[in-house]
């Protein structure tokens, strides 16, 4: 067991690289010490971007407290899945109703990129360190015309191409956003004008000519957010499936339930198509804030009736529910979620749950709306989720913008998960006692 500091016991960690590799040792320890501890019901969770094991530590911490409480007669276990993703350090997370940098960054002006920010970049895209410099001194300078933001762009587009792992797996139901192969100072323009309208929600349009620079910044972050989107899904795939499959054969009695906040939730859902053919042993998945598409379980496409959903029917791999939590709050995935999977070239003005209406349903996220296009998907408020019982298998939808709904720029209440309820809806997923 790991960290002795964790609010809950018997506690496993399991540590992937970004191919899917696991720590062989901790994934032995697991599977043979969750039967002497008597577990019958492991919770899994796997985190979104963090920078360190510390931060999702400390998340699981937060999580996995009040769960024994919540179900006092269970025979429960927990493991916390560390995987390699990253943070902005200017963005909230889960532990922290604000980062530490966020508030440094009101107080007092910096370099754009600050240097958690460039040892995160640096760990991300090995062996780019003058390009990620490069960046980062035009950040700071803004140069003046189209011609720096191209350059950027193409720089920008250098750290996409790496984020492509020879031999991995193609993972990605979307394919490529198109906002890393349009013009880079028209995506610009976008991003900072969905900028300004998330930080001064209902200003008249016009009020101000947002920078295109203030939307530069958020070109990079998101070709972070599409290498981690990959990542997740190789890890989920090659990784965290088989583990599971593993752990079936060495302890066939224990009931496991995945729970996956952002990208962690494509994580655990690429681990469904990861599972070797037989094994049952997963009875729950909940999905918190999932940043990935709400067409991956669809059989067809909308827009495409000739295609699927990457993850086509694999929901029916879980001997229960698939309850994905969404809220209208999360300004990542509502806002910009679909700007980095399609720029519209809609000049209309932008933002939250316009965003959606601009750019159609196409590029929709999981925690902004729920699983889609999948018939028979229930669609319930949290308050009536917790009254249960939940539906015994199928997805269902849960609005979880009661208690997901605090949050800044621009990531809105996309960390906002830390909450007894969602607890307690995982148990209920579960059907843990």
């Amino acid at each position: 067991m790991a960290d002795p500091g964790m609010s809950v016991s018997p506690y496993w960690e399991l540590t992937f690289d970004a191919d899917g590799d696991v720590d062989g040792p901790e994934r032995d320890h697991l599977t043979t010490q969750v039967t002497e501890h008597g577990v019958r019901d492991l919770l899994v969770f796997a985190h979104g971007w963090n920078n360190d094991r510390s931060g999702a530590t400390a998340l699981y911490r937060r999580f996995f407290a009040p769960v024994p409480a919540l179900a006092p007669r269970a025979r429960l276990g927990y493991v916390g899945v560390i995987w390699p993703s990253m943070r902005f350090s200017d963005e909230p997370i889960p532990d922290f109703p604000k980062s530490v940098a966020a508030v440094a960054a009101q107080t007092a002006p910096g370099p754009a990129l600050d240097k958690d920010t460039r040892r995160a970049l640096l760990e991300t895209f090995p062996g780019r360190a003058p390009v990620i410099d490069q960046l980062a001194r035009m950040l700071d300078e803004r140069p003046v015309g189209d011609g720096g933001l191209t350059e950027f762009g193409r720089l920008v587009r250098l750290l996409v191409d790496d984020g492509r792992r020879p031999g991995a797996a193609d993972t990605d139901e979307e394919g490529e956003p198109t906002v890393f192969t349009e013009d880079p100072a028209a995506a610009c323009d976008e991003f900072a004008g969905a900028l300004a309208a998330v930080r001064s929600p209902g200003a008249p349009a016009g009020f101000s000519i947002p920078n295109p620079w203030d939307g530069a910044k958020e070109l990079l972050r998101q070709a972070t957010y599409y290498t981690m989107k990959r990542r997740a899904g190789t890890v989920g795939e090659h990784g965290l499936g088989p583990v599971v499959g593993q752990l079936a054969q060495a302890a066939p009695g224990v009931r496991v339930h995945l729970v996956g906040h952002s990208f962690g939730g494509r994580l655990v859902s690429f681990a469904l198509r990861g599972l070797p053919d037989g094994v049952g042993t997963v009875k729950s998945v909940t999905l918190l804030q999932g940043a990935f598409s709400h067409y991956a379980f669809a059989d067809r496409l909308p827009q495409d009736p000739g295609k699927a959903g990457a993850l086509r029917g694999r929901q029916r791999r879980i001997d229960g529910p698939l309850v994905c939590c969404y809220s209208h709050f999360d300004s990542a995935l509502g806002t910009f979620y679909p700007l980095a999977s399609r720029l519209s070239g809609d000049d209309r003005s932008c933002a939250g749950s316009e965003i959606a209406a601009v750019l159609g349903p196409e590029w929709g996220a999981m925690g902004h709306d729920g699983v889609q296009a999948v018939p028979g998907t229930a669609r319930l408020d949290l308050a009536s989720a917790l009254a249960g019982p939940l539906p015994a298998s199928g997805c269902v939808n849960v609005d979880a913008a009661a208690v997901v709904c605090h949050g800044g720029p621009p990531s809105g209440a996309h960390s906002d998960i830390v909450h007894p309820e969602l607890a307690r809806l995982v148990l209920a997923a579960g059907r843990v006692a």
